[in-house]
């Protein structure tokens, strides 16, 4: 039997918070192995991108800004993966740029 996009069944009873805190294992559910690679492949380009623009800032609050915001985001994205892989325990720390409403941008920036 063949499931479409969206007809996953453990986001229903299976796994608390699945819009918010475990939207990884969502992701795993509907779109499989690729679909994972692809995501975590997309925040290590963003990790990368935002640690040669630090590099390349001309002065050291630049630097230091974007070391800062991309340290955020890494670090918000290795709990989260870590904690849908049962490797630590729940945290309620959402995956940036994935929860519900964007709201792990928003804290982020606070």
């Amino acid at each position: 039997m063949e499931q479409d996009f969206g007809e996953s069944k453990q986001k229903f009873l299976y796994i608390p918070e699945p819009h918010n805190d475990f939207i990884f294992s969502i992701v795993g559910e509907e779109l499989g192995f690729i679909g994972c690679a692809i995501v975590l492949i997309l925040f290590a380009i963003f990790i990368w991108r935002g640690v040669l623009i630090a590099m390349r800032s001309k002065d050291m609050f630049g630097s230091l800004i974007a070391i800062g915001i991309t340290a955020l985001v890494a670090i918000q994205v290795i709990i989260n993966i870590a904690v849908v892989t049962s490797s630590m325990p729940a945290t309620g720390m959402p995956l940036p740029f994935f929860s519900y409403r964007r709201n792990s941008t928003i804290y982020s920036t606070l």
